[in-house]
C-alpha cells in the first residue's frame, strides 16, 4: 500500500510539473507592410502595400517557466497601389516560429517577454495588371516583444508586436524580373490565450 502511494504521490509531481506547458491564443493582427523596392521608378511612382487586419491562431510551448517557442499561423491579403491606382494584390501566409525568453512567469501582473526566430512566407494567389506575378516564397528574421495579463487561473490578455523580413520578386509573363519587392511588416497584434 504504501508503495501504491507513493507511486500516485510521484505521479502527482510529475504532472505537476508538465502542468501548463501549453498556451494557445486567438488574435486579432494588423499586418502593416513597411514597403521597399529596389527600383527608383517605382519608389518615386509610389508603390505601396496597404495594411491588412486579419485573425491568427497561435501556439507556445514552454520548455520551462522561461524559455517558450511560439508558432503563428495566419494568412493576410494587401493590396499593391502605384501612384495612388490599384495594381493588384499579393495574399501572404508567413508562419513564423520565435524563441521565447519570458522575464515574470509567475507574475500576477504582466508577463513581458521577447522572442527572435525566422518566418517562413509564402506568396501566392497574387493577381497583378499586365500580367505581372510574385515568385513563392520567402526565408527571414523575426523579432518579437509582448507581454501577458493573467485574467484568470488558465487565461491572459495578450499584447505582441513582430518584426518580419520578407520579401518576393515581381516578374513578368516569361519569367522576366521586374522588381524587388520588401515588404517586412510590422505586425501588432491583440489576443486571449489560455494555458493548460
Amino acid at each position: 500500500m504504501k508503495k501504491i502511494v507513493a507511486l500516485m504521490a510521484t505521479s502527482a509531481l510529475m504532472l505537476g510539473a508538465h502542468a501548463e506547458n501549453w498556451e494557445v491564443r486567438i488574435r486579432a493582427l494588423d499586418v502593416v507592410p513597411l514597403t521597399r523596392t529596389y527600383d527608383s521608378n517605382l519608389r518615386s511612382a509610389g508603390l505601396d502595400v496597404k495594411n491588412d487586419v486579419i485573425p491568427e491562431v497561435d501556439f507556445t510551448y514552454f520548455i520551462n517557466p522561461h524559455l517558450g517557442t511560439e508558432l503563428i499561423l495566419g494568412t493576410s491579403r494587401h493590396k499593391v497601389d502605384l501612384g495612388g491606382a490599384q495594381l493588384g494584390h499579393v495574399d501572404v501566409l508567413p508562419p513564423t516560429l520565435t524563441l521565447q525568453y519570458h522575464f515574470l512567469p509567475e507574475s500576477q501582473l504582466v508577463r513581458p517577454y521577447l522572442g527572435a526566430g525566422v518566418n517562413y512566407t509564402r506568396f501566392y494567389a497574387g493577381s497583378f495588371a499586365n500580367g505581372l506575378y510574385t515568385t513563392r516564397q520567402s526565408f527571414g528574421p523575426a523579432l518579437q516583444a509582448g507581454l501577458d495579463i493573467p485574467v484568470s487561473s488558465y487565461g491572459y490578455l495578450n499584447f505582441d508586436v513582430k518584426k518580419l523580413w520578407a520579401g518576393t520578386q515581381v516578374r513578368a509573363p516569361g519569367d522576366v524580373i521586374v522588381t524587388h519587392l520588401r515588404i517586412d511588416p510590422m505586425v501588432w497584434g491583440l489576443g486571449y490565450g489560455i494555458r493548460f
